[in-house]
């Protein structure tokens, strides 16, 4: 994986455009720390930092085509991995291509030579890339099907600044880090990522299966990709065994084709039903003549416990990676260690923002660096749950049956989260922001661009309403935090039900398929049952582990003290008054749920970044 940034001036560039570009470069350096490089024309900036995982030794970008003359048509910086990238190579060559390297990255150039936008339409692959075409004068921004790799831009009249992470946007000195009220809604609603949008002011996300173009003629959008296409359609008449083997068939595909690196790769294994299914196909494929490496997350002070999340984890895990016979390794977080400001700090950070998960956030930040000592690849079991509905929020009455957001519903499923930091907001910035109107609108939004062939039920609809819902609202905001937190520490993660022919096969099957056996993703059971242990096969969903040690909401109490007593300019605007006063949130603090510390977190995370970005809140 890579970092990718720039700029286009339809005015020119100014004189110290190579060197803005090289900050925008440094803010991203965790993103791509094997190397770096810049292009400019008159018009275009090109930048790219390089995490190399495919032809380690050449690959370097930005690329260009022509590759050698005084004058480069495209040039081209591309965060990702293509994942048909052998067979396109064919098939390009056979079209007259040559290529210099074995990278992906020269595949997509080419494929963007031969076939312009519709290059797209032949990729299978996590990525967002930009290319400059010097001879039209037009920037592209392209992201993957799913929106697994981030891609946000900047608009201001004839310019267009992109990167990665919004870090490196804001490291442009003509960019503003501010956060209006539209900011602010999105920044205390928990557990929705707003599609195409960012907090910071002026700063949008380019949407999942879309290709941005700007040029002399001004933004124009392209979708390529969209799973409402596919939502709508009614139900396949495949029985039960085509839809398993349909399943079992393409999922092999994927774990195999996102195995191939030249680096170690590994998987995360939790002992759940996803992760172990990837472990399980990953460590069976054909050709492979050692285990994979598989990892699991595990808490200090816990030993002794056998119902906590992680100790539950750690049972399955050891189960599922003994069947399986991958090579596994249990990485034990110290409490100290996770509590810790600094590691706070780097995870909001990583993030670029503070409505982040606590202690679920810093643990992966710190797994994903234990693991990078180990392999520059794992694979991820997620993204299951979105689509064959595996939370408990899809089966709920109460949560079904809301009209909102069904996690958000007044339901032990996730709601009560939505409540929870409702209640530490300032009661009058509250009421500025009218957050259950802006809720209830955003709501109708999504789910008025439905549109269901007339034989669908009213019941197999809303399962559908619901899987839409949980792939553009739910599902973006952990491929995100999975993204940034992955990134930070070095590692890449690859989601091979991300895959978008797998997304396609499951969101037209209908509910009682992906419920088949009155179990929450049978169809996935089934697809799996010849790879896994009982017990895991069969076990239920449960939420990625929280640490259960009362000594890490102790240290949350120290520091909410010190925030307390010297609290960082903003965070007084935000917080009503008890939350900001000694020992208002010491029982909050000490709360166990979904996510622990709920509150404090909340607090916490608010003012490291109130310090780190000392953004212009305009309230």
């Amino acid at each position: 994986m890579c970092g990718i940034a720039g700029w286009v001036d339809l005015a020119g560039l100014g004189p110290d455009a190579r060197a803005i570009a090289e900050k925008m470069n440094d803010a991203q350096v965790h993103r791509g720390p094997d190397g770096s490089g810049v292009w400019l024309s008159r018009q275009a900036v090109i930048a790219h930092r390089r995490l190399s995982v495919i032809d380690i030794e050449n690959g370097e970008q930005p690329m260009l085509f022509p590759p050698s003359g005084p004058e480069a048509r495209f040039a081209l910086s591309y965060n990702g991995e293509l994942y048909n990238h052998r067979e396109l190579r064919v098939e390009l060559a056979a079209r007259g291509h040559r290529f210099r390297t074995s990278s992906d990255t020269e595949v997509v150039l080419a494929a963007w030579v031969e076939w312009g936008v519709r290059a797209v339409e032949h990729f299978n692959g996590i990525f967002a890339f930009a290319i400059w075409d010097d001879q039209e004068e037009k920037l592209s921004l392209v992201r993957d099907h799913l929106g697994v790799k981030p891609l946000h831009y900047h608009r201001d009249g004839d310019r267009l600044i992109f990167g990665s992470e919004a870090k490196a946007i804001l490291a442009h000195p003509d960019v503003v880090t501010s956060v209006d009220e539209d900011g602010l809604r999105q920044l205390v609603l928990p557990l929705l990522k707003f599609p195409g949008t960012n907090p910071y002011r002026g700063i949008s996300e380019v949407l999942p299966g879309q290709v941005l173009e700007f040029s002399r003629y001004g933004v124009r959008t392209i979708r390529y990709w969209d799973v409402r296409d596919f939502i709508g359609r009614p139900a396949r008449a495949d029985d039960l065994d085509s839809a398993v083997e349909g399943l079992r068939t393409l999922l092999h595909d994927a774990v195999a084709r996102q195995t191939i690196a030249d680096v170690p790769l590994c998987t995360f294994l939790s002992g759940g039903l996803d992760s172990s299914a990837v472990t399980a196909i990953a460590n069976g494929l054909p050709g492979r003549t050692s285990p994979v490496s598989s990892f699991s997350v595990d808490f200090t002070d816990v030993a002794d416990s056998t119902d906590s999340r992680s100790a539950l984890d750690r049972r399955y895990a050891r189960e599922a990676a003994d069947h399986i016979g991958s090579r596994h390794a249990n990485i034990v977080l110290d409490s100290h260690l996770l509590a810790s400001g600094a590691v706070r700090d780097a995870t909001v950070r990583a993030r670029d923002l503070p409505n982040g998960f606590g202690d679920l956030d810093t643990s992966l930040l710190l797994l994903c660096r234990a693991v990078r000592e180990h392999a520059t690849v794992a694979l991820s079991g997620e993204a299951a749950d979105e689509i064959l509905g595996g939370y408990l929020w899809f089966q709920e009455p109460r949560a079904v049956e809301a009209q909102t957001f069904p996690w958000m519903a007044d339901s032990p499923a996730h709601g009560y989260l939505h409540q929870r930091v409702l209640s530490t907001i300032d009661p009058g910035l509250a009421r500025q922001l009218r957050l259950d109107e802006y809720l209830r609108d955003e709501y109708a939004t999504a789910i008025g661009g439905l549109t269901f062939d007339p034989a669908i039920s009213a019941r197999e609809r809303r399962h559908r309403e619901i899987i839409h819902l949980a792939i553009t609202y739910f599902l973006p905001m952990l491929l995100d935090r999975t993204d940034r937190l992955s990134m930070a520490g070095g590692l890449e993660v690859r989601v091979p039900f991300c895959d978008h022919r797998i997304v396609e096969h499951l969101v037209t099957l209908s509910r009682h398929v992906h419920n088949a056996g009155g179990r929450e993703k049978g169809v996935l059971r089934d697809a799996v049952a010849d790879l896994l242990p009982p017990g895991v096969l069969e076990r239920r969903k449960s939420p990625y582990p929280t640490t259960p040690d009362p000594d890490y909401s102790r240290q949350l109490d120290r520091q909410l003290t010190e925030v307390i007593a010297d609290p960082p300019d903003g965070l007084a605007d935000i917080f009503a008054p008890h939350v900001l006063t000694p020992g208002g949130l010491t029982d909050a603090a000490r709360s166990h749920g979904l996510v622990s510390n709920f509150e404090g977190e909340v607090v916490l995370n608010f003012a490291s970044w109130l310090r780190q970005y000392t953004p212009k809140l305009a309230i």
